[in-house]
């Protein structure tokens, strides 16, 4: 198994595979209300067996090329291994046109420690870089005020609104397309001094 430092606090990001569905349902459980105010995980994982198929799900997409999903664990106490608090992931990803859909999510208790900033850096330098991507893109409800600002962070573009073109329990939702280019990404790495 593998995991990268998020930074001295002792958090870890690790691929969140489907063996791990048992501390992803305990995880969501902990958050459902507040991760599915604005994302649909909570919906999906109700059970051992949907929390399987969920990370299934994203297992499928990481052997085909077309999405993966990390967790996010906090440092560990007691010698446990730590505890999943949240994750970000490529809800989707195209090769061939260099292109991907990055996400992320968390639990109340891991609010404002800037976890989903770092983690998602580390996602977005790997695809960018080591991939070789061109275009990172970040879809969130006009609601979602906190993703909003992770965008932001990332130095991300708000290109637009899609006007009630979610619909999530019940309601129809205006979702924010936010993205970053690979040479953008670049030039804020580099005047940021972390190239």
């Amino acid at each position: 198994m593998f995991a990268i430092s998020l930074g001295d606090d002792g958090a870890e990001l690790r691929p969140l595979e489907p063996w791990r569905a048992e501390e992803f349902l305990a995880h969501m459980d902990r958050g459902r209300e507040f991760v599915g105010q604005h994302i649909g995980f909570p919906d999906l994982a109700t059970d051992l067996e949907s929390s399987r198929a969920c990370l299934q799900s994203y297992a499928d997409k990481a052997a085909a090329d077309t999405g993966r999903i990390y967790g996010i664990w906090t440092e560990a106490t007691g010698g446990s291994g730590g505890r999943l608090v949240g994750g970000v992931l490529f809800r989707t990803m195209d090769a061939v046109q260099g292109t991907a859909e990055a996400g992320c999510w968390l639990e109340p208790s891991a609010v404002g420690k800037g976890l989903i900033t770092r983690a998602a850096r580390v996602l977005l330098d790997w695809v960018i870089e080591e991939r070789g991507f061109h275009r990172v893109e970040w879809l969130v409800s006009s609601g979602n005020t906190a993703s909003i600002a992770v965008a932001r962070r990332l130095g991300m573009t708000r290109e637009g609104v899609l006007r009630e073109s979610y619909l999530y329990r019940g309601k129809r939702a205006d979702m924010e397309v936010w993205s970053i280019l690979a040479p953008e990404w670049r030039a804020a790495k580099s005047a940021s001094g972390s190239a």
